[in-house]
């Protein structure tokens, strides 16, 4: 697992190699990944976007972008925390992901800027 804190906000990543949803001799490698945001500040946030960078290790990168997580735009009081799990697809048995939350500050309606961490996506096979 990683975590970062950044404008008061910890990230913590999990990931999980999906066995069964990939096809390696097709190159197909899913992940799932477990995201807890932790709200430390004083002051109650909401998070409106998402901005991820996706690199597989053959040389490929995406990047996605988008409203919210999982369908929803999540508010979380200070103290609060959210969490969700979504997926990514490689061509390749590694890989990594990073990216941005855009959060508001629910008081004054400041946006900012949250640093997820960068997170390995690695079939376990390849561990060893």
């Amino acid at each position: 697992m990683v975590s970062k804190i950044s404008e008061g906000v910890e990230i913590s990543v999990e990931t999980f190699y999906q066995a069964d949803y990939s096809n390696p001799l097709n190159s197909e490698f899913m992940f799932a990944y477990r995201i807890t945001i932790e709200n430390h500040n004083n002051f109650t946030v909401q998070l409106l976007r998402r901005h991820w960078f996706i690199f597989d290790s053959n040389g490929e990168h995406r990047e996605v972008e988008g409203e919210g997580v999982v369908g929803v735009q999540p508010v979380l009081n200070p103290g609060e925390s959210y969490q969700y799990v979504s997926g990514c697809n490689l061509r390749t048995e590694l890989g990594r992901m990073h990216g941005t939350y855009q959060m508001q500050n629910e008081y004054n309606k400041r946006l900012f800027s949250v640093n997820i961490p960068a997170f390995d996506m690695i079939v376990p096979a390849k561990m060893n």
